[in-house]
């Protein structure tokens, strides 16, 4: 079972996913878990971003800009848990 913090980081992506498909999930995509691809979704590099930042405003992390090229790397919501479960690590 997904830990808090990847339940919180999922809906967030499904609520973007959605307002990016008119409402809608790609109905191949089925439920929506840590594994999921986030190009699936429709989630490109600018969604991604304002996923970024709203990411950053509830967990009080900062994502440096510099860096960015490192989110480029980010395939699934795993990979979005994990490099904001190392931040939320580093700010406490």
């Amino acid at each position: 079972m997904a830990d808090q913090l990847t339940v919180e980081i999922i809906a967030a992506i499904k609520n973007l996913a959605q307002s990016e498909n008119g409402g809608r999930i790609p109905v191949a995509i089925g439920e929506i878990t840590a594994d999921s691809e986030l190009t699936s979704l429709g989630i490109d590099s600018l969604a991604l971003a304002d996923v970024l930042w709203d990411l950053e405003q509830a967990y009080g992390i900062r994502i440096e800009m510099n860096t960015a090229d490192a989110w480029s790397n980010l395939k699934n919501i795993g990979d979005v848990v994990e490099a904001v479960r190392g931040l939320i690590s580093k700010e406490a």
